[in-house]
């Protein structure tokens, strides 16, 4: 049996009685026989693809799309297939228009929802055909899938407020750098030649003259080190995506910065909570259910820690008991979960946590924007006022010296 997964081709029939073919994912041929009866067809023939179509992964883009459309369909009371053809001869993507006639097709054919999108493990989530199979046994889909677009808003919201956090002084420290380079580059070298022409020695000039006039001499080399810098800098910093560990080390360098960190956790907390609050809804034991949420969050260091988490709750453990390990998660997050598990209550208790740790967030965004502001003001400030200060300092020692000798 092989056991790499491969794509293979079929034709069945429904259980109406209707031809049907297409392509399912599985490891073996049968596997696919198995996984196409559990779907209610009769299976005719199945055999491997030798060089299958590779299916991309939908971007976020599209597949928030993907899933509020859902759910307005199914809102609607539509019947999915005709929902999702109409959706499809709206979409410009020659390739979602693609996918979701393939999904019309098959759900025309009697395929579940659920099992039509498991097919397509490589396009969709991981998690999208768990979360729709739950959706459907409780009778609440159109719950579920607005649950889904809550989620994802959510992990967009907050992955918006730290780009938002940081983008505001980058953009003010990137124009205090362009002033500084054009005083040092065009200004100062110009008003160097001047002075020297007035000063025979260089050294008769004071020293904060000097200095700036100095800086400006290097500033090219200057400007080529600090662009050096920036590009190995960010090539490290990518590099480090390659690995778990250069993910953990990246995480807590982004820990250890003021603010910017707290900012950074608390949206780290929020989407945890909703990613628990979602799964929860849907019927998976706290322990899995942990392990899974995880995923929404991409941090390997939460994910370390959930995995402890959920082997001490298999072993019988407390979470409070276990808070003592705990350096990512706060004891709030985890009293809160206790809390919820022994009320019943632990999904409300975990949209309540999920809008906490956002509005934390924002507060902390703007906190960091209002103090930046003066503090890089102060800074262009101080650093032009010296330099101005510099290049008047010979003039006024030239007017006193002509001053003495009238």
């Amino acid at each position: 049996m092989c056991n790499t997964m491969g794509v293979f081709q079929y034709n069945a029939l429904t259980a109406g009685g209707r031809l049907m073919r297409g392509t399912i994912e599985a490891t073996s041929p049968d596997q696919a026989t198995e996984m196409l009866q559990e779907m209610q067809l009769t299976v005719n023939e199945v055999e491997q693809v030798t060089q299958p179509v590779l299916r991309t992964p939908m971007s976020r883009d599209e597949f928030v799309l993907f899933n509020q459309q859902l759910a307005s369909i199914t809102r609607a009371g539509v019947p999915l297939s005709q929902g999702l053809r109409q959706l499809a001869h709206d979409l410009g993507s020659r390739r979602m228009q693609r996918t979701l006639s393939e999904l019309a097709d098959e759900l025309d054919a009697g395929v579940n929802i659920d099992q039509a999108i498991e097919k397509r493990k490589q396009q969709f989530p991981p998690l999208y055909g768990l979360l729709l199979k739950a959706g459907l046994q409780s009778g609440r889909l159109a719950e579920m899938l607005t649950r889904l677009n809550h989620h994802l808003e959510l992990v967009a919201s907050t992955r918006r407020i730290i780009v938002e956090a940081l983008s505001y002084p980058l953009v003010v420290l990137a124009i205090t750098l362009a002033i500084v380079m054009l005083l040092f580059m065009a200004v100062v070298p110009t008003y160097a030649g001047i002075m020297l022409s007035m000063f025979d020695d260089f050294g008769s000039l004071p020293w904060l003259t000097q200095a700036v006039i100095t800086v400006a001499r290097w500033m090219p080399v200057i400007l080529v080190v600090v662009a050096v810098v920036l590009v190995a800098t960010c090539l490290v910093w990518w590099s480090l995506s390659a690995s778990a560990g250069g993910r953990r080390l990246r995480e807590r360098i982004i820990r250890a910065v003021p603010l910017l960190g707290r900012i950074w956790h608390a949206g780290l907390c929020a989407r945890m909570a909703e990613g628990l609050a979602l799964l929860v809804a849907a019927g998976v034991p706290l322990p899995e259910a942990l392990r899974l949420a995880v995923g929404a969050t991409g941090s390997e260091l939460l994910r370390d820690e959930t995995d402890r988490l959920a082997t001490g709750v298999e072993n019988g453990q407390g979470l409070m008991e276990q808070a003592a390990t705990c350096r990512v998660l706060p004891r709030l997050f985890l009293y809160s979960m206790q809390l919820g598990s022994q009320r019943n209550e632990l999904q409300d208790h975990m949209h309540n946590l999920s809008d906490m740790y956002v509005d934390r967030a924002r507060f902390m965004q703007t906190r960091l924007q209002a103090m930046l502001q003066p503090v890089l003001l102060i800074f262009l400030g101080l650093l032009v006022g010296a330099t101005v200060v510099a290049m008047f300092l010979p003039l006024i020692r030239l007017v006193s010296f002509m001053g003495v000798l009238m």
